[in-house]
């Protein structure tokens, strides 16, 4: 388990400085216990001037980024990554009615009838990645909406199989197609073999869907991603690599924002977001966490997307104010 920490006041001084409005809101939401009116305040703010106003102005007034549809292209500007990018920016459906509007839209062009999220309008268009991102994502702009159930079902479903048709079965009416084509988060660019990037982002939309809609379908597909996690030491990442002969380096560079690239982090931050952060099997990668900090107790942004969606979160390899918050939480969370 993590080694007790406490935040320290350099840290908090530096996230809560006034000129970077959207990480002042998040560290004031997520690491104090200040007065509630100045999080108002602070809340209002990020929504009006910080970087989910800069987001929202780039909207379409019909709820889309750059091109109507499905949204997963333009990379990464379009609808899908707008809409997972303010997510993580803290972005909240009750301060901007754009985002209802945001939501609605990709409810209904990127949903399908049997609760798939996909990148082309088809079955055959959903990807582990692709489901969780946006199911987590909805859940934390504060979305509530019965078709956002009807996808956590096909979410698990497709984590467990069941009911779901093997791939070549082309004639049952729920199956797994060519990219997501079977349990246990096997995806076809992963040659077919279980995909723990595409896992992680599922286990973290689970593990913001309140106790009361886990449903036993979903609670066992939970057990399932965490037995899958769990499976090898989460620190060495040695999941099934598909057509590599060993794990991305990417997993050991933690950046922000959070896409389809997944990092260690983000993989501990879905198992302490369902109970598991002081499960001594996270020890290890509990301590890559606290050994990234600087001197200062910061951490730096190592991998990013500067240049490629609607803004730049600061200069990579130097410390960062949002991969921070990402750290703290976590630690914060089993101190």
């Amino acid at each position: 388990m993590a080694k007790k920490i406490n935040i320290t006041e350099n840290q908090l001084e530096w996230l809560l400085e006034p000129v970077d409005i959207g990480a002042r809101y998040l560290a004031m939401r997520d690491l104090t216990e200040g007065d509630e009116k100045e999080l108002i305040t602070a809340k209002k703010r990020a929504h009006t001037e910080g970087p989910i106003a800069d987001v929202l102005a780039k909207m379409n007034k019909e709820g889309y980024w750059e091109k109507p549809g499905a949204g997963y292209y333009p990379k990464y500007t379009g609808t899908v990554w707008s809409i997972i990018l303010l997510s993580q920016l803290g972005a909240s459906i009750e301060m901007d009615k754009r985002l209802a509007t945001a939501c609605s839209y990709a409810l209904e062009h990127m949903l399908i009838k049997g609760g798939h999220f996909t990148v082309n309008g088809l079955p055959s268009g959903t990807v582990d990645c692709l489901q969780g991102n946006l199911c987590a994502a909805l859940l934390d702009l504060g979305c509530e909406d019965p078709r956002l159930d009807k996808a956590f079902e096909w979410m698990a479903r497709s984590v467990t199989g069941e009911g779901v048709a093997p791939m070549k079965d082309k004639t049952a009416p729920v199956r797994y197609y060519a990219g997501k084509c079977g349990p246990n988060f096997a995806c076809g660019a992963n040659n077919k073999l279980s995909c723990a990037w595409g896992a992680v982002k599922v286990m973290l939309a689970f593990s913001k869907l309140p106790e009361e809609k886990r449903t036993t379908l979903i609670s066992n597909a939970i057990s399932t991603g965490v037995d899958f996690l769990f499976s090898k030491d989460p620190a060495k990442a040695d999941y099934p690599c598909g057509y590599s002969t060993k794990p991305s380096q990417n997993w050991w560079k933690f950046g922000f924002p959070v896409f389809y690239v997944t990092d260690l982090l983000q993989n501990v931050e879905a198992l302490v977001g369902l109970d598991y952060g002081n499960d001594p099997r996270l020890e290890n990668a509990f301590n890559i966490i606290q050994e990234k900090q600087d001197p200062q107790g910061r951490w730096l942004l190592e991998y990013d997307y500067t240049g490629k969606t609607w803004l730049d979160f600061g200069a990579k390899k130097q410390p960062n104010k949002w991969v921070t918050l990402r750290a703290l939480r976590v630690l914060k969370a089993v101190a």
